[in-house]
């Protein structure tokens, strides 16, 4: 694509990148048979390469955001299927965050849009304040269909009918292992101690169990990319650079990975390199970025035991943070397959199931056709448990299915000796049998 920035417009690092991304897209058109808003919308605006097109126009003309760009921005889910697509390698993503933060600094929304971002920006990366309000939309619920605003009541809905109980785990502190074999510092994340406790839990056993001595971090929380997606970078870097020097000062007491078990998160941790390329913390986010894994790449490099094969059926979600934004596709499922659980994967299991962050809440409307579509798929499959790798793939598609869903690790835990994930306990499914260790 031919770009006429000026020099003195290409002097700004996020100009000059968003150029560099704007030149290697070539028209082709692949993105759009991948992108959910357009399946959904069928509007070439509402596809990739309809808003790199807005994008451009926007940037080139240092031009004040109008109410269409933003309309087609904000309906972007950043599930990044498009970069999985593209045959020219367009970096999607950083174009996309620059033009959130263009927007954000440029653009005057509506009263209504300005106070729902912030209380969103002010309320999920912070685990207390996030658990009141969640008591709050469980009190609101009998009265959620007064209200005006679609995107109130789609808050109010997602809220869990059981706020679980607050974790000690997730306090900083040291878990030995059993014959340590690597020292790895755990991520224990913002809304998800909030939403369900069980995920760190499991993975702090599993870990431990198989040679991992854990670690959690003084200081490290939020990793920023809720406000991140939101186009709020002074906020998210704030929340960035608190974790960056958390672990670096870990890593200096020696640190072989950094664990993530939420994929949003990790999407965002291994891009701190780029986020922080032009700050003084460069150094150190880029050691950071280079030691940030999956759990489940952890895990293919522990030693865990092979199950005998009980029939217990799992259809695996593969959230777009893991399959697109990490490209890591099959060790879940190996892992899964390995521990004895029978591996099922849904149609079309490329698209996103409208979770996307934040995106539920702001964009209630397309959210809820995107979970139609993916609970559909899943339920098809007959399955026992679904399985996810991100609390809010496992929050959305719960919140539409009677079919347990559980994170990964919870049943590879399960599978390797500890306890039945409380998600299948209360669930239906109470007879379901645990794969046999050999």
């Amino acid at each position: 694509m031919q770009t006429t920035f000026t020099p003195e417009q290409l002097s700004d690092p996020g100009t000059a990148r968003a150029n560099e991304i704007l030149r290697a897209c070539v028209h082709c058109g692949f993105c759009t048979a991948t992108c959910p808003t357009y399946q959904v919308l069928g509007d070439e605006l509402d596809s990739p390469r309809g808003r790199i097109y807005l994008i451009k126009d926007m940037l080139e003309n240092n031009r004040k955001p109008d109410a269409k760009t933003v309309k087609h921005i904000d309906r972007c889910l950043s599930c990044l299927a498009c970069m999985t697509t593209c045959p020219s390698g367009v970096h999607y993503m950083h174009l996309v965050d620059h033009a959130r933060a263009y927007i954000e600094e440029n653009y005057d929304r509506p009263w209504s849009d300005r106070a729902l971002r912030w209380v969103l920006a002010r309320v999920l990366p912070y685990p207390t304040r996030f658990r009141v309000a969640l008591l709050g939309a469980r009190i609101a619920r009998p009265f959620a269909r007064f209200l005006p605003d679609p995107r109130l009541r789609a808050m109010i809905a997602m809220a869990p009918k059981v706020i679980p109980p607050v974790s000690r785990n997730d306090d900083p502190q040291t878990f030995p292992a059993q014959g340590k074999k690597m020292r790895i510092a755990l991520m224990t994340g913002c809304a998800q101690k909030a939403l369900n406790t069980d995920v760190n839990d499991a993975t702090i056993r599993l870990l431990t169990r198989f040679g991992a001595e854990v670690v959690v971090a003084e200081g490290a929380g939020c990793c920023g990319a809720l406000t991140h997606h939101m186009g709020k970078e002074d906020e998210s870097h704030a929340a960035a650079a608190k974790n960056i020097r958390a672990w670096v000062s870990e890593m200096d007491q020696g640190l072989d990975a950094i664990v993530i078990n939420t994929s949003g998160c990790g999407t965002t941790v291994k891009d701190y390199g780029h986020m922080f390329r032009n700050d003084p913390l460069a150094t150190d986010a880029a050691r950071v970025s280079a030691i940030a894994m999956d759990v489940s790449e952890v895990l293919m490099k522990l030693d865990l035991p092979k199950g005998a094969d009980k029939g217990t059926k799992v259809a695996y979600h593969a959230a777009c943070s893991l399959q697109h934004g990490q490209q890591i596709k099959t060790h879940p499922k190996t892992l899964l397959k390995n521990a004895g659980f029978t591996v099922l994967e849904p149609a079309d299991s490329h698209l996103c199931c409208g979770s996307a962050g934040t995106y539920n809440l702001m964009q209630p409307e397309i959210s809820a056709q995107l979970k139609s579509r993916k609970v559909d798929t899943l339920e098809a499959l007959t399955p026992d448990i679904i399985a996810a790798g991100n609390i809010g793939c496992m929050m959305q598609i719960g919140s539409a299915t009677d079919v347990p869903i559980v994170h990964t690790v919870e049943l590879l835990d399960w599978a390797t000796g500890g306890p039945k994930p409380p998600a299948l306990i209360a669930g239906p499914n109470t007879k379901m049998k645990v794969p046999i260790l050999r």
